[in-house]
């Protein structure tokens, strides 16, 4: 996969001396349409077989990798596979069980306290709107939307860590807040494209756009970005950055969907079956 995912070496976005907000917003928008054709396979890097597993999920992905989630779920729910099951959890067994996920304290006090709201408020039933989800403890906008767009069908731009820093890298804005981030960016694209746009931006964060040292060398949408260089430039040395799928390594979920499969990615090793190259 290495060969195959790796970028051939392109020029670097010219240097504009002042770009307009139209021309930022068709900028922006031939690199979504770019990273359509990098990421065909784009998708929610946490496993889940319903909305409750994706809600859990999603809470206890905050401040550890999804890869670390989804070997930690499979325990979790079969020990809870319902609301009303983990509402009677013992707080102490419950800890013990996401303890890998980090801040297991604060993210288990989560767990029982949205499962008991969704026990006693809402029949058991994961809310489809917005306005619920973020009144249940631990659940934020990026957590409601990430339920809703990856399971109820409602268009959502998710700003994590990678979103929010690829969007400022790329200069869609300079904001730092989550939801000044997630108005902008809602304002350059249509809603029809804002989940999967979300995917595209955290899988090209994750894969090829690192915090510390960017592949640019490797990267297919360079000639796009105004912050082209500040990553390797070589094409040999950036191949060597790439991760998951694009370095030929294993990717976050145990069972991701074919589409990724298809496309070279495995899937990621269980919990205690040694560990995934990243």
């Amino acid at each position: 996969m290495g060969e195959q995912g790796a970028a051939k070496p392109v020029r670097a976005a010219k240097k504009a001396k002042a770009e307009s907000h139209l021309g930022m917003v068709r900028r922006a928008r031939k690199i979504n349409r770019a990273l359509a054709e990098v990421y065909p396979y784009a998708h929610p890097e946490l496993d889940f077989e319903d909305p409750f597993q994706l809600l859990v999920a999603t809470v206890l992905s905050a401040q550890t990798t999804d890869l670390r989630v989804n070997q930690t779920t499979p325990a979790l729910f079969a020990a809870y596979p319902t609301p009303e099951d983990m509402a009677a959890a013992v707080p102490e067994e419950l800890e013990e069980i996401i303890r890998p996920t980090g801040f297991f304290r604060a993210k288990a006090r989560s767990l029982l306290g949205l499962s008991t709201a969704l026990r006693d408020d809402f029949g058991g039933e994961v809310p489809g709107r917005i306005e619920d989800l973020v009144k249940l403890p631990g659940v934020g906008r990026k957590t409601a939307n990430v339920v809703l767009g990856n399971y109820f069908g409602v268009p959502g731009i998710t700003v994590d860590t990678h979103f929010g820093r690829l969007v400022r890298r790329w200069k869609w804005t300079d904001e730092e807040d989550p939801v000044k981030v997630e108005a902008v960016v809602a304002e350059i694209f249509p809603k029809s494209e804002w989940t999967m746009l979300s995917h595209r931006v955290v899988f090209h964060g994750r894969r090829i756009c690192h915090s510390r040292k960017p592949a640019c060398g490797a990267c297919p949408i360079a000639a796009l970005c105004p912050s082209y260089g500040e990553g390797e430039t070589d094409p040999q040395k950036a191949e060597k950055l790439l991760k998951y799928e694009k370095g030929g390594y294993p990717g976050q979920r145990l069972k991701p969907p074919q589409s990724f499969l298809d496309a070279g990615g495995k899937p990621a090793p269980p919990l205690g079956a040694g560990p995934a190259a990243p």
